[in-house]
Formats: structure tokens, sequence, C-alpha cells
């Protein structure tokens, strides 16, 4: 693995204020998500890895903002943070070094700001004010609008000129993926923080009601619940199967891990069981160290 200074020497990152700012958004990541952050550095082609190091620190920085405090607190934090984005977006200059960066690295990659711009709407008007789902079409519709733009203002800074139609829609099939493994593997620390990301449609379903769930009670409704919503994100996960065909060469590891980790973790959800009720599912630390040595043993030693 190439060292942080080679690596932005890679990517053409020049000048001491720039090579800091880049150097601070992934000191961001890997404080905060330091397994995503090791799997950049050692399997993504070097030149990728500040511009997407930037891109992941600010999609972090939104969801924290739309995550923390009252609903008017974050209301006002997205606010501010959304006309700090547009002024460096149209400046290139920010005070905040994560903002310097992510501009630069939306510049410098031609990431259409659409993608920025609909995440920023969508952390105000979903995340911030989620109270759930009724049904699967809010299910999807907070996808549109949240975690689709979120990913594609990371994973997008990955195509020069940002991603065609095919590759965006093939990230739509990842994220739709991801967030039903993320939601599952969840469950626990989301119900002991109110929230419920289950539609309650399908636990009218199964006659399941939000108590049974918060109480982690062991009925056959609930486990029916489980198994469906594990049969729904497996099936999801399938359907993403052709993003590594659309993913730039130097990500294409990558890609490969975060999918086999999903898998695992669902994997983990499945064999838990009500247990997921009762206590978050995680990756655990053998599985994803196994999953990085293969990938960095598959890793072509041509990958730039």
């Amino acid at each position: 693995m190439p060292s942080w200074r080679t690596t932005l020497t890679s990517a053409g990152i020049s000048g001491p204020r720039l090579r800091d700012d880049y150097t601070y958004a992934a000191r961001r990541v890997l404080r905060r998500e330091p397994a995503p952050y090791l799997t950049l550095r050692l399997l993504a082609a070097p030149p990728l890895v500040p511009w997407l190091a930037a891109g992941l620190a600010f999609m972090n920085r939104v969801d924290d903002v739309a995550e923390t405090g009252t609903p008017d607190e974050r209301a006002a934090g997205l606010a501010a943070l959304g006309a700090a984005v547009h002024r460096a977006l149209e400046t290139g200059d920010s005070p905040d070094p994560l903002l310097r960066a992510y501009a630069h690295a939306v510049g410098s990659r031609g990431l259409p700001t659409e993608w920025i711009f609909r995440f920023l709407d969508g952390a105000a008007t979903q995340e911030a004010v989620f109270d759930g789902f009724a049904a699967e079409e809010d299910f999807q519709a907070y996808l549109d609008a949240y975690a689709w733009p979120g990913v594609l203002a990371f994973t997008g800074l990955q195509y020069p000129g940002g991603p065609d139609a095919e590759q965006a829609a093939a990230w739509r099939r990842f994220v739709d993926a991801a967030q039903r493994v993320d939601f599952l593997a969840d469950l626990s620390g989301d119900l002991a923080d109110g929230r419920l990301c289950i539609p309650r449609a399908r636990l009218a379903e199964h006659s399941v009601t939000r108590a049974d769930l918060e109480q982690a009670r062991d009925t056959p409704g609930v486990r029916e619940l489980l198994a469906a919503e594990c049969g729904r994100a497996r099936a999801a996960l399938a359907a993403a199967d052709g993003i590594l065909d659309l993913t730039e060469p130097g990500l294409r590891p990558v890609a490969v891990t975060m999918t086999e980790l999903m898998g695992h973790q669902l994997t983990a959800v499945e064999k838990a069981g009500v247990g997921a009720l009762r206590k978050d599912v995680g990756y655990g630390l053998v599985a994803p160290l196994s999953t990085l040595a293969r990938a960095r043993a598959r890793r072509p030693r041509t990958a730039k």
C-alpha cells in the first residue's frame, strides 16, 4: 500500500493547503468508519482513493447533521450546511477543509451537482424527520430521495464526468440491498432509539406489533416477519450482482468486498433470528479480515 503522500500525488493533488484538506477529510473517515477507510486504502486504485475519501467524509457529515439533535436543530444544521456546500461548489473555497476537499473532488471529477443537492434535500425531507415507513412505497421513496443520491455523492466520484444512467441505476439496486441489510442488522439499536425501519404494513401482515419487536418477543409472527424481511434483503442482494460490471476497474475490489460483507452480515441476521431484536448484528472480526485478505490477493497488480 503506497503512503498517503504518494496516494495524493498519484491523484494529481498538489499544493500544501489542498493536500492538507484531503488529509483532514481522510482522517475524519478513519475516525468515524475505520473499516470502509481501510478497505479503500487497501483495495482501491491509489488515484481514486483521495476523491472517494473526500466523498465518504462528505456523506458522513450530512448523515451526522441529519441525525443529531432535535428536529429544529437538525433542520437548522442542514440549512446551514446546504448553504455552505452551495458556496463551496460555486467558489471552490470554504472555511471548512472537508468542504474544500469535497468541492475540489467534485470539480476535478466532474460529478453533476444534481446528486449533491438531491442528497441534501433528502436529508432534510426524509432522514431528519424520519418516523418510519407506512409501506414499501415509503421505503422506496426514502431510497430515491436520500440513500441513493447519498451513495452517488460518494461513489459517483469514481466516474469521470459522473455516472451514466446505467451506472446510476446499478447503484440504486445496490443501495436497495445495502439499506435492507443495514436496517435488519441494526434493528435492536434503531428500536432503542425510537426508529422502526420495517414498514408498518408488513408488521400488520404478520399480526406483529411494534411492542412485540421492542420487547423482542419470540412469537411465530415475529419469526415469520423477520424471515420474510431477510428474504427480501436476500433477493435485493442478488439483484445488485451487476454492480461489478458497472464499477470502474480501480474500485471493483472494493465493490466485491462490500457485497461479500453484506452477504455475510445478512447470513448472521438470519442465524440470529429473534436475537437480532436484542442485539445489533455486526460483522465480527474474522469475516472482514478474511474478506479483505481474499480481495487483496485477487486485486490486480496493475491497478493504479
